[in-house]
């Protein structure tokens, strides 16, 4: 977990903020109603930042402070909170549950240097719990799981719950602490090995048998410890440098632990926050933020560490922008490297021209405290700053221009909701909000659909876009909707050679082109989905030219050659041409390179494609025939169904997106509102020969060039 050497000079003025070694920082997530904002709650009050907890319900908490939450009684956007623990500042970022707004959630992860993931003691495992998992392990940053309301599930459910977490997630997943006296208090298993004066008691398992577990799983990345294991057995280790293994074994993977505790009634809360100060890593501890960068123009880009320092040169990263009524546009980043001082002059991105930043912030809920300066580790906002966006680098030198953020698996926006507005002369109104709006959240998009001739909303399911219909409204813009018609999209299957010669005397000037050219399909995973290639020879068509030949091709990639649908998967080579010395034009190329490219399109064996989803839904174990014989009437694949411990059976399929646009409400009609589900775009797949005669017929193309 060391950080890679990297010369900094000293940057700035003295730092006057808080050390890196003293701060932690964890993002709260987990599914949908684990418990998280109540979770965030009870940490707040038992740390003195409280005097009485508020309800979800009520809308009376700390994190679900906008209107929105409070009317759903749901997280919707991450929110930013910071108290102090046994000599620690604790960082703590509580996110959205629901899977519509799991890309909030994700955006988090670069911010903090572990993922406390909570799971119900009741429900167990979902399939949001399983993908920001997944994420976390792909991203190499630290895990633990938080099992709450203990307190309202049996001692065997607790350790069917634990089997079912080790088996989801491999045997490093081990409890650090476990449940006694009845889920009312929690003993840590980690610090106590059953002699002491805290005892071997547990409401299951016990504690020596525990203690062992975790110690021989944490030893296992330190030679010495190991090597003292095994002659002296399990004695007294240098506690420095058992915490120092312990901090190794999650920055490798090597151990997730397993937390108990019951954000209602408080138990376990106190070994939780001892946890999170005393084993959570620091900036100083971690694995480093995976940054990339480039050393000259051309170059492969290669890895960069930050290195959490204050006086290294500035580097922040902005996870989460939103709009402040009274603020404006508010930036909410993360000090890698270096310190950020409010009305200093710094460099978005490889932006040439400097900006110079205003007020800076703390963040605790909706309540924003003004600071002079965010150090490293320190997550902070700044305001009033247009060219700040959403995933962007703020830092203080030319040479960290290039310096970027390894690409994040945010969810690709896949719901669709067909919008109109019910007074046009809102236009100007709705641009500038879906500007906005697609500015705060990664999964979210707004676009217009030449070939369905269609305004188009995306998001990650059905609450999400009823959320942003919502916040349309509040600033006065009326919105009609409708199921959006399949964005399918047109590709080839074979090679074909297309022709046209465009010649035009108008009684002047007049104009010719012609051109001869190849198509042949691109592999699936081409990055660009379109090549154009200049294989003329001998001059038969001079190079000025082809620029407005590629010109007329690429005219008929937005609006296809058989369908009106985009086209891509599709390489284009111009081998042969004629041209005129006087009435060769652009124009002329432009017309014949288009036709060439219709007429080849048109005898390679063209089919349409429609995107396929890949679905995973988490249910009552009763529920799984009417699951998977509901995805069959919906053209899908199930892939695989398992029953696993708590009665829950998880299917997994791939399905058209098309005939999953009103799913949720399907499933919920289905399990009675016990299933959930997750959904990511898989791969485009040719539509049934049926569905691709009917949408062919039915195109009018436009003749007129």
């Amino acid at each position: 977990m060391p950080h890679a050497s990297q010369t900094s000079p000293v940057h700035g003025a003295a730092f006057s903020g808080r050390a890196p070694a003293d701060i932690r920082t964890l993002v709260l997530c987990g599914g949908g109603g684990s418990g998280k904002t109540t979770l965030s709650e009870r940490l707040l009050l038992d740390t003195g930042k409280l005097k009485r907890m508020g309800s979800v319900l009520e809308g009376t908490t700390v994190s679900d402070y906008t209107e929105e939450e409070k009317k759903h009684a749901h997280s919707l956007q991450p929110a930013f909170l910071h108290f102090e623990y046994e000599g620690h500042l604790v960082n703590l970022i509580d996110t959205p549950g629901l899977s519509d707004f799991l890309g909030h959630a994700i955006a988090c992860f670069p911010a903090a240097e572990t993922i406390a993931v909570v799971v119900d003691a009741v429900k167990g495992i979902d399939s949001v719990t399983r993908r920001l998992m997944s994420v976390a392990q792909q991203r190499s940053i630290p895990r633990m799981l938080i099992v709450n309301k203990i307190d309202e599930a049996s001692p065997t459910d607790l350790e069917g719950l634990v089997a079912n977490l080790r088996e989801t997630f491999g045997n490093i997943c081990l409890p650090i602490n476990l449940p006694r006296a009845g889920g009312t208090r929690v003993v840590n298993v980690f610090e106590h090995d059953g002699t002491d004066a805290a005892g071997d008691r547990a409401d299951f398992s016990s504690v020596h048998e525990a203690h062992k577990q975790i110690v021989e799983q944490v030893i296992e990345v330190d030679d010495e410890l190991t090597l003292q294991y095994l002659e002296v057995g399990d004695g007294k280790f240098d506690p420095a440098k058992l915490h120092a293994a312990f901090e190794k074994a999650l920055g490798e993977a090597h151990l997730i632990p397993i937390c108990f505790c019951s954000a209602k009634s408080g138990a376990g809360i106190d070994d939780l926050l001892h946890i999170f100060a005393s084993l959570c890593p620091s900036p100083l501890e971690v694995n480093p933020p995976e940054f990339l960068k480039r050393d000259a123009e051309g170059e492969p880009e290669h890895e960069w560490n930050a290195l959490p320092e204050p006086g290294g040169k500035l580097i922040a990263h902005v996870f989460k922008v939103y709009t402040d009524p009274f603020l404006g546009r508010v930036g909410i980043f993360r000090v890698h490297q270096g310190v950020l001082r409010a009305k200093s002059e710094v460099i978005i991105d490889d932006h040439k021209k400097g900006t110079r930043l205003g007020h800076i912030f703390l963040l605790q809920g909706k309540e924003h405290v003004e600071v002079q300066e965010v150090g490293p580790g320190m997550i902070g906002a700044v305001a009033k700053v247009d060219d700040v966006k959403f995933n962007c680098l703020i830092h203080d030198s030319h040479e960290l221009d290039s310096v970027r953020l390894s690409p994040l698996p945010i969810p690709r926006p896949m719901f669709g909701l067909a919008v109109e507005l019910k007074n046009h002369a809102d236009e100007a109104k709705f641009s500038n909000a879906s500007h906005r709006f697609m500015a705060e959240d990664p999964c979210f998009t707004m676009e217009r659909s030449a070939a369905t001739a269609q305004t188009v909303m995306r998001g990650l399911g059905e609450m999400h876009l009823r959320i942003m219909v919502e916040k349309f409204r509040a600033l006065g813009i009326e919105l009609m909707t409708s199921t959006p018609k399949v964005a399918y999209k047109e590709t080839i299957t074979a090679k074909a050679d297309g022709h046209h010669r465009h010649k035009k005397q108008t009684g002047g000037a007049g104009q010719f082109g012609e051109v001869y050219l190849r198509v042949e399909p691109l592999p699936t995973d081409h990055p660009e989905g379109f090549e154009f290639v200049n294989e003329t020879v001998g001059g038969s068509i001079p190079r000025q030219f082809i620029p407005a030949i590629e010109k007329g091709v690429r005219s008929v990639l937005m609006e296809g050659a058989v369908a009106g649908y985009p086209l891509l998967g599709v390489r284009v080579s111009v081998y042969d041409g004629k041209y005129h010395d006087v009435d060769s034009k652009e124009i002329a190329f432009t017309t014949a390179g288009r036709r060439a490219f219709i007429d080849a399109i048109q005898k390679a064996r063209a089919v349409l494609v429609e995107p396929y989803v890949h679905l995973e839904v988490t249910a009552p174990s009763r529920y799984m025939g009417d699951i998977t014989g509901h995805m069959s009437t919906k053209r899908g694949r199930v892939q695989s169904s398992e029953l696993e411990s708590g009665d829950t059976c998880v299917v997994r399929a791939v399905a058209p997106l098309g005939e999953l646009q009103n799913y949720a409400n399907e499933l919920k009609s289905m399990t009675g509102g016990a299933g959930n589900f997750t959904m990511d775009f898989s791969h485009d797949e040719k539509t049934p020969p049926q569905v691709q005669t009917a949408v062919i017929a039915a195109y009018k193309p436009r003749h007129e060039d």
